[in-house]
């Protein structure tokens, strides 16, 4: 068991939520990870994240989307912890690199996104570049509001998993 599980399997209730919470966003998935406990090692806490993950209700989801910046943006609408943020500037790493046409593409790209679906963007942005996540919003423009929910929940678990893979590893 790494030190990081050991350490948090012993923590109080909302010390543990607290802690595992910018890996994901959502208060309702951390507060259902620290009442699993104890977990005994990284396969079991990435399959914990995903049963939890998947019986959650849509706001909660969407509390989960909303602890992120936009997509060439550092900074999430709603209040997310530092270490959320840090994330998640790594993982737009590539994309911040962009020029600016690029830049500003996705800028609108993300206005168009939001007037459709009334929320942001979310995309599993580690290791792809601006022009890469361009044609993932534009393809997914296309999808209906169902659909297009699953699709961002598909992609807020796959940021978990990097997420709480980061965090395991101290």
């Amino acid at each position: 068991m790494s030190e990081v599980l050991a350490r948090w399997n012993k923590l109080p209730q909302e010390d543990a939520a607290r802690e595992i919470l910018p890996c994901c966003g959502s208060e309702t998935w951390a507060a259902g990870m620290a009442s699993k406990r104890p977990i005994q090692d990284e396969l079991s806490l990435m399959e914990t994240s995903d049963t939890v993950w998947r019986g959650l209700s849509e706001s909660d989801w969407l509390e989960a989307f909303g602890s992120h910046p936009r997509i060439g943006e550092s900074r999430a609408e709603a209040d997310s912890v530092a270490q959320s943020s840090a994330w998640s500037e790594q993982e737009q790493q590539k994309a911040a690199s962009a020029d600016e046409a690029m830049k500003l593409a996705l800028k609108w790209g993300n206005r168009e996104y939001e007037q459709k679906f009334g929320r942001i963007f979310i995309v599993c942005a580690t290791g792809k570049s601006a022009s890469e996540i361009m044609e993932i919003l534009r393809r997914r423009l296309h999808n209906d509001a169902a659909a297009e929910l699953q699709q961002a929940a598909e992609e807020q678990r796959q940021i978990m998993q990097l997420r709480l893979k980061k965090w395991i590893a101290g």
